[in-house]
């Protein structure tokens, strides 16, 4: 094969479009890839002045830039290449990337333009632009979505914050109004107490039975009124953080038998309270105080959910692993769909009815055995009585 010919075929089957002119800008030639690109035939484009496949004002400017470049040798386009506007025959413009070589051949001087069409690669570029602009945009209203919630997050911070501060102020005037009127209360309800002993031991000696009968409600009364009152101030303490575990070492058993024989005098008609003790070491190492007072809120709530005649059995056990104080009654029971609230301050189960009870004392329990580091669990059905397990480990 003829380097002509070899030549000839590759300008024919080329993918660009590649078209040639002599130095006035008439075409000398151009294969099919130019002539698909601007729906021209050869014979329509050969022998014509290149500026036919130019749009305005270009078309009108070629032949000037021709002249210009013979004079000055300065080239825009000649050996440089740029992104221009092509027409085709149809009117319709696209962009195309246009390289231009200068040709010298017997004498003569011929321009080859080798020409790459750039429409689909502009319009990817214009949906990029497009899909830029549109996450920009995105992008500013999730910012400026931001910066509102930010702001609704500051303002509600500052709402919260005055709002606890105002509740920290309510609190605190709530306890101190608690601590004031329970130690108010506590003045006459003492004389009350004392009072109705006294009527007590009169009527006793003057065998006025009606007398004694009514004294021993008023005394169960100001013995419930204690109770309550000691249930606010411990809750009170323990809102303010005034309670501090001291712990220290005593004799169990001593103290539950105590407290056994206290109780059994606030019980009601045929109460009993039996207490055992299971094992032979007495000695445990707890708080006292918080003991004493979570072993009386059991057994108080013991005699009250109880009926006359009904059994409250105290067990105590103390061994290498752990020390354990039960309190068992067979009262009304706990309904089953209560029993997750029972610890909750102010609770108090649907079939308490028209028993006194502020819900205080089994929340009072809970948060005295968690200062303890221990544990109190429950078993509870109603109309067959409630099982109280205390449990504090001992190593």
């Amino acid at each position: 094969m003829k380097n002509s010919e070899f030549l000839q075929d590759i300008v024919q089957n080329a993918i660009d479009g590649i078209i040639s002119i002599n130095g006035e800008g008439i075409v000398q030639s151009i294969n099919p890839s130019a002539c698909k690109l601007f729906g021209y035939l050869p014979e329509e484009v050969i022998g014509n002045n290149i500026s036919i496949l130019m749009p305005m004002p270009d078309k009108l400017q070629h032949d000037h830039y021709l002249r210009r470049y013979h004079v000055t040798h300065k080239p825009r386009i000649i050996g440089i290449g740029r992104e221009v506007t092509g027409q085709r025959r149809d009117g319709t413009t696209f962009p195309m990337r246009l390289g231009v070589s200068e040709v010298r051949y017997q004498e003569d001087t011929f321009y080859v333009g080798f020409i790459h069409d750039l429409t689909q690669q502009k319009e990817i570029e214009e949906r990029l632009k497009d899909y830029t602009l549109h996450l920009e945009e995105l992008v500013e209203v999730r910012t400026q979505s931001l910066n509102d919630t930010i702001l609704a997050l500051e303002s509600a911070k500052e709402q919260i914050s005055n709002s606890l501060e105002s509740e920290k102020e309510l609190n605190q005037l709530k306890s101190r109004f608690i601590s004031m009127a329970s130690h108010e209360f506590r003045t006459p309800l003492s004389t009350i107490q004392l009072s109705a002993s006294l009527i007590e031991k009169y009527a006793e000696a003057a065998g006025v039975v009606e007398i004694s009968k009514h004294v021993s409600k008023i005394k169960g009364s100001v013995t419930g009124l204690n109770a309550i009152l000691n249930n606010f101030l411990q809750i009170e303490k323990l809102e303010s953080g005034k309670i501090e575990t001291n712990f220290s070492d005593f004799d169990l058993q001593e103290l539950v038998l105590e407290i056994t024989e206290e109780m059994q005098l606030l019980a009601k008609a045929k109460q009993k309270i039996n207490y055992r003790h299971l094992t032979d070491a007495t000695i445990v190492t707890l708080d006292k105080n918080l003991i004493k007072n979570c072993i009386i809120n059991l057994i108080t709530n013991a005699i009250k959910y109880s009926g006359e005649g009904a059994f409250i059995e105290i067990k105590t056990e103390v061994n290498p692993k752990q020390c354990l104080i039960s309190v068992e009654d067979n009262g009304i029971g706990i309904p089953l769909e209560d029993q997750k609230y029972l610890f909750g301050a102010f609770f108090r189960a649907h079939n308490t009815g028209n028993i006194l009870g502020t819900g205080l004392g089994l929340n009072i329990v809970a948060r005295h055995v968690e200062l303890m580091k221990g544990q109190v669990t429950f078993e509870s059905s109603p109309d067959k009585g409630t099982l109280f397990k205390l449990t504090f480990p001992t190593s």
